[in-house]
């Protein structure tokens, strides 16, 4: 287990803490990488105020550590970050954004493009954990090159007042990601859009989705598979209302424009069966600890990480 406080980029509010570079990595304070590298303008929308710039091209045995986190009251931060890898590399991140405290009322609004070369590899797994008074908006692009495959697990468990994620996710021929969003929201309003373009011949995409609903919360979860040339895409939306005062809105979505590709989704937005607390009580947990324990396995286990000197747990329902 690695802390943040090691991470190979650390910000806290604007200010850069932190940067470790590897042998055959580049990284490199986003605006930076803008001016040193003039191709890099071909993927950010403008010049950067603040973010991260990484390079992928040697492989490491290890993953990359990145973290953004909010330590001061009402800051606005807006980091753009690029990560590129090249052909045939295979690479690693666990990406953390944090609030250091639950009542500092900031404002995140990130944006992140992943570039994927051809035939190369990503296993990316990107942690938000926000106090109560925040608004977060995150943007993320991943670019899929030919032969090339993704893994990326987004998990959110300690939402803030206001959360917007959007994820595009464009592939070429022969490429292939699996996308994982996790959400447990509890006094916050989520909106989740995902979409997945199969653009290239022989392309396949997987989107799972699970949600908990917790007090006064509500969720709105668009997912889209779109198929503009022969590929195979799924979509899996799943839900738990754990409050009345809680909502769900699943909207699965297949569009596909090639006859030859195959599109299918399955959705499920409901409660904790008493069929499954009654197993549990039996077993002689009490009906929290059992509610817990459905609620971890639904939504996933990760190894932890260490946030400020704080550990947040595998065991995610908190």
């Amino acid at each position: 287990m690695r802390s943040v406080r090691s991470a190979n980029y650390l910000q806290v509010d604007h200010e850069i803490r932190r940067i470790f570079t590897e042998k055959g990595i580049i990284i490199r304070p986003s605006r930076e990488a803008y001016e040193d590298f003039r191709w890099t303008r071909d993927y950010f929308e403008q010049k950067p105020k603040e973010g991260y710039f990484i390079w992928f091209k040697k492989q490491i045995d290890y993953p990359l550590i990145t973290c953004i986190a909010i330590s001061s009251p009402k800051v606005s931060q807006e980091p753009m970050n690029l990560v590129v890898i090249e052909e045939n590399v295979e690479a690693e991140i666990n990406s953390v954004c944090y609030a250091v405290n639950k009542d500092l009322h900031g404002i995140h609004a990130g944006r992140s493009k992943i570039v994927l070369k051809e035939n190369s590899r990503l296993k990316m797994k990107h942690f938000h954990k926000w106090g109560k008074g925040d608004t977060v908006r995150s943007s993320l692009e991943f670019s899929v090159g030919k032969g090339a495959k993704l893994s990326h697990t987004y998990k959110c468990v300690e939402v803030p007042s206001k959360l917007e994620t959007e994820t595009d996710t464009f592939l070429e021929s022969h490429s292939s990601v699996n996308l994982e969003t996790v959400v447990l929201a509890k006094c916050g309003d989520v909106y989740i859009q995902d979409s997945t373009f199969l653009n290239g011949k022989g392309s396949s995409g997987i989107s799972r989705v699970r949600l908990i609903g917790d007090e006064e919360s509500r969720i709105v979860a668009h997912s889209k598979m779109i198929a503009n040339d022969v590929g195979i895409g799924h979509l899996d939306c799943m839900g738990l209302l754990l409050a009345g005062n809680s909502s769900i809105n699943a909207i699965p979505e297949l569009i596909n424009r090639n006859r030859n590709a195959s599109l299918t989704h399955e959705a499920f937005v409901g409660k904790i069966s008493e069929e499954n607390l009654n197993y549990l009580r039996s077993r002689g947990l009490t009906e929290a600890e059992a509610i817990d324990l459905i609620v971890t396995g639904f939504l996933g286990e990760e190894a932890p990480f260490i946030l400020e000197g704080r550990v947040v747990p595998s065991k995610l329902h908190m």
